[in-house]
């Protein structure tokens, strides 16, 4: 039973303590909420308040109404569709990894090489990434005269690397070694135990992934790639150098409408759009929190 003596009053010096102690807290999570404000919730707040209002200042629900219409709804579908592809192949790609990489100490050269060109290339993008495909695979490449001079037209059917379908190897660039990152903790967390029990009880090397390390690792890989879909579908620095004419994905779209003085004959659209991204990031990043929960209890 605690003793009078040991419960603290105010003023005492544990009392003190724990004060000095909660307002270092506070302190040290004051950068941080400054960040989310201006660079999360104001623009948030910005997009979905510009989208209300029109050219004139007035109240006005026509934005909106435009996410109905059948192009941005294409384009709204286009974005989908190229993040659920690359994120679906980084994520089979850097699981790949990920599996051969498992046993190697953190300490060897292979996995130190392989997590700095993870964590390098996961960042390399926007316009370098774009200039390094157009010099690689453009018209004018080495790669592309190379191929025509052994009767090989990659463009047969089209300048492919400037439009849609052009996005998708650069995309994945990014996408594997972002795999690689968020992947690899839960390869990790497999427990030898597991494999010894598995071995143990007379099974082989395929009832284990197939009844263990599988189930086990499900969870985790479903949240990484629902990461790998949020950072296909919000990227936009490749895409707009890559794609300079159009707006194929919705991104694209945003800066159409930013930059010209009408778009379908509503102003402020390029708000809704924002808002329209914003939604579905939303469900996106809370189906990836609600699976991490769930992975997390494995690792732990």
């Amino acid at each position: 039973m605690t003793s009078p003596s040991q419960v603290s009053r105010p003023g005492t010096p544990t009392s003190r303590a724990r004060h000095s102690r909660s307002v270092l807290s506070v302190l040290g999570l004051a950068p941080f909420s400054v960040y989310v404000i201006l660079f999360l919730a104001l623009p948030t707040i910005l997009a979905v308040t510009s989208g209300l209002f029109d050219g004139k200042g007035h109240f006005t629900w026509n934005n909106f109404t435009a996410l109905g219409d059948p192009v941005v709804l294409r384009t709204f579908w286009a974005s989908v569709w190229l993040s659920l592809v690359t994120a679906a192949v980084g994520a089979v790609l850097g699981a790949m990894v990920c599996y051969a990489l498992i046993g190697v100490s953190p300490t060897r050269p292979i996995r130190v090489s392989v997590d700095a060109a993870a964590g390098v290339l996961a960042q390399f993008g926007g316009v370098m990434l774009a200039f390094v495909f157009i010099a690689t695979m453009g018209r004018n490449s080495l790669i592309n005269q190379w191929l025509n001079s052994i009767g090989i037209n990659i463009y047969s059917s089209g300048m492919w690397l400037y439009d849609l379908p052009g996005l998708i190897l650069p995309y994945i660039y990014f996408q594997v070694p972002l795999m690689v990152i968020t992947f690899m903790p839960a390869m990790e967390g497999l427990k030898p135990q597991w494999a010894e029990a598995n071995a143990a009880l007379g099974g082989t090397r395929w009832t284990f992934w197939t009844r263990i390390g599988l189930p086990v690792l499900a969870p985790s890989f479903m949240a990484s790639y629902l990461l790998l879909f949020a950072n296909s579908f919000s990227a936009y620095a490749t895409a707009a150098a890559l794609a300079s004419q159009g707006s194929q994905i919705v991104p694209l779209q945003i800066r159409a409408a930013l930059t010209s003085e009408t778009v379908l004959g509503r102003q402020n659209l390029a708000g809704a759009l924002a808002a329209g991204m914003i939604v579905v990031m939303i469900v996106v990043m809370t189906g990836y929190a609600a699976i991490q929960r769930r992975a997390e209890r494995w690792r732990s």
